[in-house]
Protein backbone atom coordinates (compact mmCIF):
# COMPACT_ATOMS: atom_id res chain seq x y z
CA UNK A 1 0.00 0.00 0.00
CA UNK A 2 1.34 3.40 -0.96
CA UNK A 3 1.43 6.23 1.46
CA UNK A 4 -0.12 9.58 0.70
CA UNK A 5 1.69 12.86 1.13
CA UNK A 6 0.10 15.82 2.90
CA UNK A 7 -1.96 16.73 -0.20
CA UNK A 8 -3.56 13.29 -0.33
CA UNK A 9 -1.79 12.45 -3.59
CA UNK A 10 0.43 9.45 -4.17
CA UNK A 11 4.02 10.73 -4.45
CA UNK A 12 4.95 8.69 -7.53
CA UNK A 13 2.08 9.95 -9.74
CA UNK A 14 3.00 12.73 -12.17
CA UNK A 15 1.09 15.91 -11.55
CA UNK A 16 -0.47 18.15 -14.19
CA UNK A 17 2.08 20.87 -13.50
CA UNK A 18 4.92 18.37 -13.93
CA UNK A 19 3.57 17.14 -17.25
CA UNK A 20 3.07 20.70 -18.52
CA UNK A 21 6.59 21.63 -17.45
CA UNK A 22 8.06 18.78 -19.52
CA UNK A 23 6.65 20.13 -22.81
CA UNK A 24 8.74 22.52 -24.87
CA UNK A 25 6.14 25.27 -24.72
CA UNK A 26 5.26 25.17 -28.41
CA UNK A 27 1.59 24.44 -29.14
CA UNK A 28 0.87 21.38 -31.23
CA UNK A 29 -1.78 22.32 -33.77
CA UNK A 30 -1.29 19.46 -36.25
CA UNK A 31 -4.09 17.24 -34.99
CA UNK A 32 -6.46 20.16 -34.52
CA UNK A 33 -5.71 21.41 -38.03
CA UNK A 34 -6.44 17.99 -39.52
CA UNK A 35 -9.71 17.79 -37.61
CA UNK A 36 -10.70 21.25 -38.81
CA UNK A 37 -9.85 20.39 -42.43
CA UNK A 38 -11.87 17.16 -42.14
CA UNK A 39 -14.86 19.09 -40.76
CA UNK A 40 -14.68 21.64 -43.57
CA UNK A 41 -14.46 18.84 -46.14
CA UNK A 42 -17.59 17.21 -44.70
CA UNK A 43 -19.50 20.51 -44.83
CA UNK A 44 -18.40 21.09 -48.44
CA UNK A 45 -19.38 17.54 -49.41
CA UNK A 46 -22.80 17.95 -47.78
CA UNK A 47 -23.31 21.28 -49.54
CA UNK A 48 -22.48 19.96 -52.99
CA UNK A 49 -24.33 16.71 -52.34
CA UNK A 50 -27.52 18.46 -51.25
CA UNK A 51 -27.28 20.87 -54.18
CA UNK A 52 -26.95 17.98 -56.63
CA UNK A 53 -29.79 16.09 -54.96
CA UNK A 54 -32.31 18.94 -54.75
CA UNK A 55 -31.61 20.65 -58.11
CA UNK A 56 -33.69 19.31 -60.98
Amino acid sequence: MQELNTDGIKPDEPQVEDIAAESDGNPKFGRLLLLLAFGVAIVVALTFGSQAYYMP
